[in-house]
This record gives C-alpha cells, structure tokens and sequence, in this order.
C-alpha cells in the first residue's frame, strides 16, 4: 500500500522486504532517501541505519524512520521519525516534508 501510494506521489520505489535486502539495495542503488520501518525480519533497522551511516558512500543518504514504536527515537541520526499507524497519503506528505529538494 505505501509503495503504491508512494509511486503514485512521483517517487520511483525499490522496495526491501529485510534488512539483507535493504543493505545490498541501498549499495548497488544508492536511493536518494531511504524510508526505514526498524521492525525488519532478519537485520533489523537500527542495524540497517548503522550500516547505512558507517559507509563513506552511503552515509548522506537522508533517512525517514516509519515505526510502530513508542520509544524515544529522537537520538536517532535521521532525518524524520514517522509514527504508525500512517495513512498513505500521509506518508507520501511526509516524505515530501522530510526529504531535502
């Protein structure tokens, strides 16, 4: 449903369903952002977002958190927290408001 919503709202979508795939895409692809649910099967997201920032090639790549969690993210080095439940409209506004032009 969101990558819907999201290819419709202009954006050209690879889509990740665990944190292995997410890595080697964001790797090979270099996104110009990466919308990160932290709940991923596998690698999990916050290992994802260490990856992510640890490689000189990839650690400028803006980030938006989408996540269920009621935690205190704000230590987390992104660059918007998202919380569920989201519709995807609102997520797509999101994205536009997070993202840098």
């Amino acid at each position: 449903m969101y990558r819907s919503a999201l290819a419709f709202g202009g954006f050209d979508v690879l889509e990740a369903r665990d944190g292995m795939t997410a890595l080697r895409l964001v790797e090979e692809k270099r996104p110009d952002g990466i919308i990160l649910d932290l709940g991923l099967p596998g690698v999990d997201g916050f290992t994802v977002l260490q990856d992510v920032a640890a490689r000189t090639t990839t650690q400028r790549i803006p980030i938006i958190v989408v996540t269920g969690s009621t935690e205190n993210l704000e230590s987390l080095n992104v660059s918007c927290v998202v919380r569920k439940p989201i519709s995807p409209e609102r997520l797509v506004a999101e994205v536009l408001k997070c993202l840098p032009e």
